[in-house]
């Protein structure tokens, strides 16, 4: 594997709507990324990824772009995004933005100029379909719910989209949609950005010709997943956009990549990559279910275990994943991934550290790093996002009673990834001087940034001993390039692999609250990282505490 710039960095997350509101709005901003760069870097993050803050209508949180040539009003102006990529520059960090180009909005001028002429140019930028009385161009099932099929205004055509009704697929078969995605990557890519995290890219290649599915739900559509299994031949299109845009620039690209298949892995990102990097998604697909959230069940620590180690084997030493607990898209690892009733700063510690060293690239997710957990909603009208109002329908249609469906919603919401930043313990956490947009989570008074700063023993302050030992010179070598090898891995609730480099380090974490004693095959140097502030060590053996984490020098 070819070393690059990239390899060794920590990559953050931002969701702006929602990090820090300069203004009053009750919006985060641009403003308010730039102010706290500082914050990031005394944390040690090198890469900054937004999320879109294009223009929009806002119809999916800004993933609905009207304008990929502008910022959103409601974020800032260019002229603020020109002076956070600068700034970021200062400190040797760099700013991606969100690549979103499976579709548009609805509101985007090629998409007004189908509507107009949909035999044109332009129509020829989406999939239109002639409409057919009582009858759907395919039975496919949009990712929000309903069909994917939509009238085109004013026409009697119909257009596809595979997410929202506002967010129109682009059709990637025509040479001049793919152009113009060129052209705009290269432009953003002039202005300093240091790359792009991909979203969506899967879905830009379409089993030709569009046909129905076996239907697998009481509505009789089929769920888009299973065209995407039959699509052939989306490495034209991938090879294509990295040999025109980020290949020229050195540029980092991250792909949000869900069903690539083991051989294609070279392809994705090995030294010739479509892709500098893609994230790893097995443990947030693991317990799920095609009939809805209502029917997925909570992963467990050996299947938490086994999917972690499921990647690493499978990329090997291909090229680096992407290491993940939460996203704009996922709700609190934390609340996710530890068993109910245990969320406590240990844990948090744990599953922190447990990912942080596996092999890849970390991207840490705003507010990971003080441990924020999942909000409590008390009603459906509390919920903002477009995926939980449609599971929540999905888990009544299912039977579920009101508090049933309310309970499962709450569990894998959008929102709880997407609730303001936790700054202080003062008035709207420190997040805004005005109306949050979103309510924020109540345990901002135990759980924000002020107090963890200065606390050695914080959660915070744990991510950064992380974050430091992978850049230490003495280790940086094994944590950032060496082999990772599992052991122990029949012991229930434990996860333990080695990281072998010019050193050899032990990562293990006891997953859960009882106590349980490993054996070492030899001695160790040294403690690294602890959650604790001692190990109960007897010889060659080790009692770990409730959830304690341990990195030790062999």
């Amino acid at each position: 594997m070819t070393k690059k710039w990239w390899n060794e960095k920590v990559a953050y997350q931002i969701y702006p709507k929602s990090f820090y509101d300069t203004n009053g709005d009750g919006i985060g901003d641009l403003r308010g990324v730039i102010e706290k760069l500082d914050y990031l870097k005394d944390l040690g993050i090198d890469i900054i990824w937004l999320s879109p803050c294009y223009r929009s209508p806002l119809a999916d949180q800004g993933y609905d772009i009207s304008d990929y040539y502008d910022i959103d009003p409601r974020f800032g102006t260019m002229a603020d995004m020109d002076e956070l990529i600068a700034e970021a520059k200062k400190r040797d960090m760099y700013i991606l933005m969100d690549l979103v180009v499976n579709h548009c909005s609805d509101e985007h001028e090629w998409f007004k100029k189908a509507c107009q002429d949909p035999d044109g140019k332009y129509g020829n930028f989406f999939y239109l379909r002639d409409k057919k009385e009582g009858e759907l161009p395919t039975n496919w099932r949009s990712y929000f719910g309903g069909s994917a099929w939509e009238d085109l205004p004013g026409t009697n055509k119909q257009y596809l989209h595979v997410f929202h009704k506002k967010q129109p697929d682009l059709n990637w078969e025509n040479p001049e949609v793919r152009e113009e995605v060129y052209k705009n990557i290269n432009w953003w890519l002039d202005k300093g950005l240091g790359g792009f995290r991909i979203d969506a890219i899967i879905n830009i290649k379409k089993a030709l010709p569009l046909h129905d599915y076996e239907p697998d739900r009481e509505d009789g559509l089929s769920s888009i997943h299973n065209m995407l299994a039959e699509a052939q031949g989306i490495g034209e299109f991938l090879g294509e956009m990295r040999d025109r845009t980020f290949k020229k620039y050195d540029a980092f690209s991250v792909g949000e990549v869900f069903n690539e298949k083991p051989e294609e892995i070279p392809d994705f990102i090995g030294d010739n990559g479509y892709f500098s990097s893609m994230f790893d998604f097995a443990e947030t697909i693991c317990g799920g279910s095609e009939k809805g959230w209502y029917d997925c069940r909570q992963i467990t620590p050996d299947e938490y275990k086994a999917c972690c180690f499921g990647t690493q084997r499978k990329i090997g030493d291909i090229g680096f994943v992407s290491n993940i607990i939460e996203n704009h898209d996922e709700p609190r690892g934390v609340s996710r991934y530890i068993p109910e009733g245990d969320c406590c700063d240990a844990s948090k510690k744990m599953l922190g550290g447990l990912n942080f060293m596996l092999r890849g690239i970390p991207f840490i997710y705003q507010g990971q790093e003080l441990g924020m957990e999942n909000v409590k909603f008390e009603s459906i009208d509390q919920v903002d996002d477009i995926s939980t109002l449609d599971e929540y329908k999905v888990a009544l249609d299912a039977g579920c009673t009101q508090d049933e469906a309310l309970k499962v919603v709450s569990r894998f919401s959008r929102d709880n990834a997407r609730t303001p930043m936790q700054w202080t313990d003062g008035e709207n956490a420190g997040f805004t001087t005005g109306k949050p947009w979103l309510r924020v989570n109540e345990n901002y008074k135990k759980i924000n940034a002020e107090s963890q700063i200065n606390d050695p023993d914080s959660v915070r302050s744990f991510y950064k001993k992380l974050i430091a030992l992978r850049k230490n010179p003495e280790y940086k070598e094994t944590v950032v390039y060496g082999a990772l090898e599992p052991v122990w891995e029949e012991v229930h609730n434990l996860m333990a692999y080695y990281r072998k480099g010019d050193r050899t380090l032990l990562v293990v974490g006891n997953y859960q609250k009882e106590p349980q004693t490993i054996e070492l095959a030899g001695g160790y140097k040294k403690i690294l990282i602890n959650n604790y502030d001692h190990a109960a060590v007897s010889g060659n053996k080790i009692e770990l505490q409730r959830y304690q984490f341990l990195v030790l020098e062999m």
